[in-house]
């Protein structure tokens, strides 16, 4: 059993992930802003923590990542205000990674996309905002001593899973979140994904097997 706390915890992926770490027995702490969704996170199997990650400082976030074996980092601001984008996804992401340096919690697994960090999203896109502040966090992370992971799925889609993916393809293209939620789980638990970029798409090979 490993206690893990997922920075995030009411996405869509954290929820599915959620489910499968309690169902695992792992003790699963889910950072949430919003107080309302705290019965979704309970009903998942993890126990909610309410703070707003887009305001806490390193000392504050050290305090709720310490005694914890991992992080996930599965938050994003979803778009749009690109000062949000930027407070977020790379300068809460990167206060987090130092956090848990400081809380000597050193197993640290990001989600993020299969893009990043070396997006070639053109200025004046609207995506850009979101390329360049992920790949700033993912380089951040990839320059700390955590045992990091960083997980690159491509297009999310819904669906009950399959199972399996293929990891660094030609090129990217869908999968389903509820198998993102299943990489993340194997990765949590094997070495073989420490200090590796792992970009994948749905595909043939069991998730166990491409992880390997």
């Amino acid at each position: 059993m490993a206690r893990i706390v997922i920075i995030g915890g009411h996405g869509k992926i954290a929820l599915q992930l959620e489910r499968l770490l309690a169902d695992r027995g792992d003790e699963v702490d889910a950072i949430i802003r919003n107080p309302d969704h705290a019965g979704d996170v309970t009903a998942a199997g993890a126990r909610p923590v309410v703070a707003d990650i887009e305001r806490l400082d390193v000392h504050d976030l050290a305090e709720i990542l310490h005694g914890h074996d991992a992080v996930v980092w599965s938050a994003g601001a979803g778009g749009g205000d690109p000062a949000r984008t930027y407070a977020v996804d790379r300068d809460a992401a990167i206060r987090s990674m130092d956090a848990a340096e400081s809380a000597g919690v050193t197993r640290y697994v990001m989600v993020s996309y299969f893009g990043s960090p070396d997006h070639d999203v053109p200025e004046g896109n609207s995506f850009r905002t979101y390329a360049e502040a992920k790949a700033a966090a993912d380089e951040h992370l990839a320059d700390t001593a955590l045992d990091w992971t960083i997980l690159g799925p491509s297009t999310l889609t819904d669906g009950e899973g399959t199972g399996r993916i293929d990891v660094d393809p030609a090129g990217s293209g869908t999968v389903e979140r509820a198998d993102v939620a299943a990489v993340v789980a194997e990765a949590l638990h094997r070495d073989s994904t420490v200090r590796r970029t792992i970009r994948f798409n749905g595909g043939g090979t069991p998730i166990a097997e491409a992880l390997g």
